[in-house]
């Protein structure tokens, strides 16, 4: 039986991170993926910052599971060259933070031509990114996203058995929903042996969020697969219940969709951590 640690996109709960910190312990959360700190993206951290963090999340009782990091989340026609120096700047927050992972993606691609023309520059690209990580003892690890390379399960896999065990593979139902794809029980097949943690959000058909076990990911049938692993399984909860701030510049400036939204981030945030419980109580009945 697997041990599953919950986590959460505190920032969901507040921007204010002494509020975010509250939440996580009124809800009994003891790890964050850290995103927004009080207005900033984790990425806009100072060295000196991380530091004051560190001793906050301390103070609560807090452990930082991966750093929900915005590397790969731009254009492959961008500065690669500065991106990687933002990124060698967040590992050394993670440094800082205690943690060995960092979230990131495979590049937005234009949308009006085969994402396949641009595999080998997003390979290369990506490959750099390893190099940057690599002897630091922090893995990288992709989540699936809407309009990135990465986006459905079969271009995951290519990536997951490209850099054959360097790159971490975070999988999130609710994004290959979006994108027309099957999480589980297909999505889950191809890649369940690469999956190193989980995002955790629902979706319809239509794309609009849910809580976990509400949408169609099969969220439930998934956990009751990954209970058959030994070891500490993190569960990160996105709520996306409540639109948030930062919540488009995060969809790429679309709107997401949003069903029975709550009236504020808190009861949202509860929800959240609530649908997943459920999940975990009904995977094993």
């Amino acid at each position: 039986m697997a041990e599953f640690i919950l986590s959460a996109f505190s920032d969901e709960y507040s921007s204010v991170f002494d509020k975010q910190l509250e939440g996580l312990n009124k809800n009994n959360v003891k790890y964050m993926e850290i995103r927004g700190v009080d207005g900033k993206n984790i990425s806009d951290i100072t060295c000196a910052e991380a530091k004051e963090i560190k001793s906050k999340i301390d103070n609560a009782g807090i452990k930082i599971s991966s750093i929900g990091s915005p590397i790969g989340k731009i254009k492959i026609t961008d500065d690669i060259d500065a991106h990687i120096e933002k990124l060698k700047h967040i590992i050394e927050l993670a440094k800082i933070l205690d943690t060995d992972r960092i979230r990131m993606f495979s590049f937005y691609l234009p949308a009006d031509e085969p994402f396949e023309n641009y595999r080998s520059q997003v390979i290369d690209e990506i490959g750099r990114m390893l190099e940057a990580a690599d002897e630091t003892g922090i893995t990288l690890c992709h989540e699936n996203e809407k309009g990135i390379y990465g986006d459905i399960p079969s271009r995951c896999l290519d990536l997951m058995q490209t850099f054959d065990g360097k790159l971490g593979c975070v999988f999130d139902h609710a994004n290959f929903i979006q994108c027309k794809a099957e999480p589980y029980p297909s999505g889950f097949d191809m890649l369940e042996k690469y999956i190193t943690y989980m995002h955790i959000k629902d979706a319809e058909a239509d794309g609009s969020i849910t809580p976990a076990g509400e949408g169609i990911g099969r969220i439930t049938e998934t956990l009751g697969r990954l209970d058959k692993r030994e070891g500490e399984i993190i569960l990160t909860v996105e709520p996306h219940l409540k639109v948030f701030a930062g919540l488009a510049a995060l969809e790429g400036g679309e709107r997401t969709k949003l069903k029975n939204a709550f009236e504020t981030s808190e009861e949202a945030f509860a929800a959240a951590i609530a649908g997943i419980r459920k999940c975990i109580d009904d995977c094993r009945k």
